[in-house]
C-alpha cells in the first residue's frame, strides 16, 4: 500500500521519534560537569513503540543504562556497547516540548564507587535486559569513588 503522508486537510503529517540526553556530573555534593547529547532510535526501539501503539507490547520504556563502549550508535543496536553496572529504574513523567505531553522524559541516578570512564547511555524497556529505544554515546565522564551522574533522558515525538 501506498499511503501519502497528508491528512484530510491537505496538509502534511509527520511523526517522529527522537532523543536528547542531559547529563549532570556531581562530586562532592557539587555539580562539576553538565553533558547534552542527542541519540539515536534503533530499529527494534522503532518497532516496540509500533508495538506499544496496538497493543502487541505491554512493557512500556522505563529504565536507563549506562556503559563504557565507545562504538558509535546504529540502526542494528540490541544494546549498550559495554554496559556498565545495572540498569536504573527510571522517574517517568510526560513533559511538553512543542505541544502538550509530547515527550517521554526518564530521569535516574547512577552512583559510583570506583572510577570509571563512562561513555554511552540508553532507556531501555526492562531492568535487567530488553530492548533499547535509544543508544548515544559520548566524550568520556570521568567519574571516582563518591561520584554521581544524574541523567535525563528525553524521547519526543514530533
Amino acid at each position: 500500500m501506498n499511503f501519502d503522508k497528508y491528512n484530510n486537510n491537505g496538509m502534511k503529517d509527520k511523526v517522529g521519534l527522537h532523543g536528547k540526553i542531559n547529563i549532570l556530573h556531581f562530586r562532592n555534593g557539587m555539580q562539576i560537569n553538565e553533558l547534552n547529547v542527542n541519540n539515536l532510535v534503533p530499529t527494534v526501539g522503532k518497532a516496540q513503540v509500533a508495538g506499544l501503539i496496538m497493543g502487541g507490547v505491554s512493557q512500556a520504556f522505563t529504565a536507563l543504562a549506562i556503559g563504557t563502549g565507545t562504538a558509535a550508535p546504529a540502526a542494528g543496536d540490541t544494546a549498550l556497547t559495554a554496559q556498565a553496572g545495572v540498569r536504573a529504574s527510571a522517574t517517568s513523567t510526560r513533559e511538553t516540548t512543542t505541544v502538550t505531553n509530547d515527550t517521554a522524559q526518564l530521569v535516574a541516578t547512577f552512583s559510583f564507587n570506583a572510577a570509571s570512564a563512562v561513555t554511552e547511555a540508553g532507556i531501555f524497556d526492562i531492568a535487567a535486559a530488553g530492548t533499547p529505544l535509544t543508544h548515544a554515546t559520548f566524550a568520556a565522564i570521568n567519574v571516582g569513588s563518591g561520584d554521581s551522574l544524574q541523567l535525563t533522558y528525553q524521547a519526543i515525538v514530533g
